[in-house]
């Protein structure tokens, strides 16, 4: 039989954490929902690499494709856009409102490994996908490796 040691104030410090992460995350670090698109929110971005190319995706939900500016400047990528208001509703008739209008922008660094100038774009269903191929110079390149018997035995 296993004896479990009883932690009077195991449960309070698990309490205490909870407390802190939802006031962090209230009042620090706001979450995306409550400034998004509106007083120069960032749209979230994922960005990973294959061994031919690396791949941005911006979520820009509700957001035209003809009010999106994707360019990149110096190894600076910047996505710029707007959400325009889809009906005029006056604001003494609002209940709730969580959708924000208006401009928003996201600049972030690229590898310089990168051919911005073969850069293509897509966006299907509010998700922006950047494709940029790497520089020859940066693909991974698979070196064969020999037994050193069969080296020796060549140079014979």
């Amino acid at each position: 039989m296993n004896v479990i040691r009883w932690e009077p104030f195991g449960g309070l410090i698990s309490l205490r954490q909870a407390m802190d992460r939802l006031f962090e995350e209230s009042f620090v670090r706001p979450s995306h929902a409550w400034g998004l698109f509106g007083g120069g929110a960032q749209p979230p971005i994922d960005m990973y690499q294959t061994p031919h190319e690396a791949v941005v995706k911006a979520s820009l939900p509700g957001v035209k494709p003809e009010d999106v500016e994707v360019t990149i400047t110096d190894g600076t990528l910047t996505i710029k856009g707007e959400t325009k208001v889809t009906e005029e509703v006056k604001r003494e008739d609002y209940l709730y409102q969580e959708h924000r209008y208006g401009g928003f922008a996201r600049s972030i660094a690229l590898p310089r490994t990168l051919q911005s100038e073969k850069a293509e774009a897509t966006f299907e269903n509010g998700v922006l996908t950047l494709t940029i191929p790497k520089a020859e110079e940066a693909k991974p390149k698979t070196i064969e490796v020999k037994a050193k018997e069969a080296i020796e035995g060549e140079k014979k």
